[in-house]
């Protein structure tokens, strides 16, 4: 499935990108000189919505007149620091019900940060409304959730930019440019991608009262209601696959997309993966700490393997993506990337941009991942240029379904124990009807999966 070339309205903030870039010659950046202070939204009040919404404060004149979470301390504090950040002043308004909260609102934008199983729900709705969307990754919990999100986006033609920031991330669009698109890693037929992060949690709280200030119903909304045993925000419910896609669905997603993106890669023409629990069996987590995968497209395979235990393949990159060309090999991650040739020719290496000096702030907010935070705001600039030319935005919701999507069928895939070709177009799992109807969780509680109302 082609997508648009790299020059697509990134903008790069200080003067360390700027240098970095100013090498590869003009590549189209835009500055974002947006001038309307659009209403927004956020639904999910934790850290990374939190963050999300802070890089937006950063880079645009919006107003945030709404707030959404079913943990009414948290929805307060949210309340409070964002009146502190936005030029306004206001405290927005605080809902508990995300519905209620569309409702009463005329938005320009809604940002989604809950976890994997509200994303759909949530996002439908969202657009329905009238909004445009920033959505976290991955879009959510089952194939054919994606499938009805990507539906409704274009039906109501509202722009929808997924939270896979790699392709905004400035280095990488460096190493994209300078290695890739110039042909120095020649035909590439082989593609590794990994993450060895201590990222599963593994404990046995003890089941305890819900606390008065959390509607637990609602936060499990559509999915199983497991015993309450701990705050079911944070990590902790990225442990349990009733509520996201394990690691697989966490990490993978990132490095699939980043590669797809490189490599101008669509669908994968088969998947198949193994895994499960293998050495941290102690516990409630049901996520696999140990999962292979291999995404097969024409002359290539791209390879994923996931540990939460033990020690990285390669200590300077953990979480990361390898590139293996006839020519020579590029390495790359989050902080950094290296192209290593064949035979002769000059190795070339590049590091994370920071944007310290430009937005001071960063330095003293918690929990911020410093890396992270010009790759989301170039985001966000993209998202906001869409909006503003009605064209797709880097991270189109369309290619962040297929990398979502790819990850689930992974998953499907380890737990059937044998591949799975998707059509997209029939929306079936080729000659395997147990496998099709697994393209579509449950839901419960009462909760309609958005789908149904597609067929």
């Amino acid at each position: 499935m082609p997508k648009n070339p790299i020059n697509r309205r990134h903008f790069i903030k200080n003067s360390a990108a700027t240098m970095a870039l100013a090498s590869l010659g003009p590549m189209n950046f835009s500055i974002g000189s947006t001038k309307k202070a659009y209403k927004v939204a956020l639904i999910g009040t934790g850290w990374y919505g939190k963050s999300d919404l802070y890089r937006l404060l950063q880079i645009a004149p919006v107003e945030v007149v709404a707030l959404c979470d079913v943990d009414r301390i948290r929805l307060s504090e949210a309340g409070k620091i964002i009146s502190q950040k936005q030029v306004s002043g206001n405290v927005p308004k605080l809902y508990k019900d995300y519905r209620k909260l569309l409702e009463e609102n005329e938005l320009d934008i809604v940002m989604i940060g809950t976890p994997d199983h509200w994303h759909a729900l949530q996002a439908i709705e969202a657009i329905k409304s009238g909004a445009h969307l920033y959505l976290q990754k991955p879009i959510s919990v089952d194939v054919l959730e994606g499938e009805a999100i990507l539906a409704v986006a274009r039906k109501y033609n509202k722009v929808v930019q997924v939270g896979t920031q790699r392709k905004s991330t400035p280095h990488l669009i460096e190493a994209k440019k300078k290695i890739v698109d110039t042909g120095l890693l020649g035909k590439i037929s082989h593609v590794e991608m990994c993450c060895y992060y201590h990222m599963r949690a593994n404990g046995s709280p003890e089941v305890i009262p819900v606390p008065d200030y959390l509607d637990y119903e609602f936060w499990t909304g559509p999915a199983p209601l497991r015993p309450y045993d701990k705050l079911p925000h944070g990590s902790w419910w990225r442990t349990f696959m009733e509520y996201g896609n394990g690691i697989m669905g966490d990490m993978c997603v990132h490095m699939l997309d980043t590669v797809r993106w490189m490599l101008d890669l669509g669908w994968p023409t088969k998947i198949s993966s193994t895994g499960g629990i293998y050495v941290q069996k102690e516990g409630k987590s049901n996520i696999a700490d140990t999962q292979s995968a291999i995404f097969e497209y024409n002359d290539l395979n791209c390879i994923w393997q996931h540990r939460s235990w033990g020690n990285p393949a390669d200590p300077a990159y953990p979480w990361a993506f390898k590139l293996y060309g006839e020519k020579g090999t590029l390495e790359a991650s989050v902080m950094r990337y290296d192209f290593i040739p064949h035979g002769e020719g000059e190795k070339i290496h590049g590091d994370v941009v920071y944007e310290k000096e430009k937005y001071p702030e960063d330095v003293t907010e918690e929990r911020i991942e410093l890396h992270a935070a010009p790759a989301t705001r170039n985001h966000l600039r993209d998202f906001l240029s869409a909006i503003e030319n009605n064209e797709k935005p880097v991270a189109d919701i369309e290619e962040g379904h297929i990398s979502s999507a790819s990850c689930i069928l992974a998953n499907m895939a380890m737990y059937l124990g044998r591949p799975l070709v998707y059509d997209p177009e029939q929306k079936i799992i080729l000659d395997d009807p147990e496998a099709t109807q697994l393209l579509q969780r449950p839901y419960q509680n009462g909760w309609k999966h958005p789908f149904d109302d597609l067929v």
